[in-house]
């Protein structure tokens, strides 16, 4: 009796741990638009650090070409959550396609408006680029929204730019560097591997500061964030709060380390070759990472009105951006390990 109720217990034992398991690695898929850029480093470092696993997600992270492509992927069902910019909440809420912020890693967006440098003597304001091409992520991305966004600030009309798709990485630099294209939206380390090779690159606009975000949008501006869609968030608020809580300590983890740490955690391949000028572009970037993970609702009002300056379509949805983002995952995050939020 004693033996057979041994071999139960057993057996209930080794459901309950295997169950326990398979409920702790619950497989979340993550879509980001361009992972060797710097505005996606947490997402990709979370993973490098195990913070995925701490929090007891296995996570597979699926590197897109641009943000557009990764909410596609959100949309279309192959993909759980996008790793991408915030101001596509917004843009979609105009659609009445409903997508919610939950939490939020870039207190800046990073863009960088650049001159190709063959092309530095004909192109001298954002208003040459008319009847130029110039190159973003991927059309429908942030990148592409911030150039729009430019043109119409300085009187060009967005129809008379051809836009062009070169992604985010060697691609860009390349196609810049050969004058394939006129101009192009960059983001680090793209930039900085180019001002390393042409020190005398000319950029229009540059949001990588403090200084410059307030100078281009006149108050705080947030890039990119864990997103997905509203009814995905509420029925999966488990997982959510634990994608929070790897994103919440791994900006706790870049702030309390230096540049050199952070870079000796990236893949091989992201970082690449030139390990300096890799280097020199973290140190330029850290400044925008987000110490909380939280979104200013006054950040978020400034991404919805920068949209419906450019977008009669977002100007007329008459959209309640505090639908588009939640603080509520972060705030538990902050709780759970007695942070301050400030």
């Amino acid at each position: 009796m004693r033996t057979m109720f041994g071999r139960l217990f057993a057996m209930l034992l080794t459901l309950f741990l295997t169950s326990g398991f398979a409920a702790a690695q619950t497989k979340i898929t993550i879509a980001l638009g361009g992972g060797a850029c710097l505005c996606y480093l947490p997402t990709v470092l979370a993973k490098q650090l195990g913070e995925y696993d701490k929090a007891g997600l296995a996570v597979e992270l699926v590197d897109l070409k641009g943000g557009s492509d990764a909410l596609k992927a959100v949309l279309g069902g192959s993909a759980d959550v996008v790793s991408g910019y915030f101001d596509h909440c917004v843009n979609l809420a105009a659609k009445k396609q409903d997508l919610q912020a939950f939490v939020v890693y870039d207190r800046y967006p990073g863009l960088v408006l650049v001159v190709s440098p063959r092309h530095n003597d004909e192109i001298k304001s954002i208003r040459d680029l008319a009847g130029k091409k110039v190159g973003v992520s991927a059309p429908g991305s942030s990148t592409d929204f911030f150039l729009k966004y430019l043109l119409k600030k300085n009187g060009v009309d967005a129809t008379a730019v051809a836009v062009i798709g070169v992604g985010l990485g060697a691609t860009v630099v390349a196609a810049m560097e050969q004058g394939q294209i006129d101009a192009a939206v960059m983001l680090d380390p793209a930039v900085t591997v180019l001002q390393g090779a042409h020190p005398d690159l000319r950029i229009f606009s540059d949001t990588r500061t403090e200084k410059d975000n307030q100078a281009v949008f006149g108050g705080d501006y947030p890039g990119g964030a864990l997103y997905s869609t509203t009814a995905w968030v509420a029925s999966h608020e488990r997982e959510v709060q634990a994608l929070t809580d790897a994103i919440v300590n791994t900006l706790k983890w870049i702030h309390t380390h230096s540049p050199e740490d952070i870079m000796a955690k990236m893949p091989a391949e992201i970082v690449g070759k030139d390990r300096a000028l890799y280097l020199a572009a973290l140190k330029n970037t850290i400044p925008m990472y987000s110490e909380t993970g939280r979104m200013d609702p006054k950040g978020a009002e400034a991404v919805l009105a920068v949209f419906s300056a450019s977008s009669p379509e977002v100007a007329k949805a008459n959209i309640d951006v505090t639908k588009t983002y939640t603080n509520k995952y972060v705030d538990q995050a902050h709780k759970t390990t007695g942070m301050s939020v400030k």
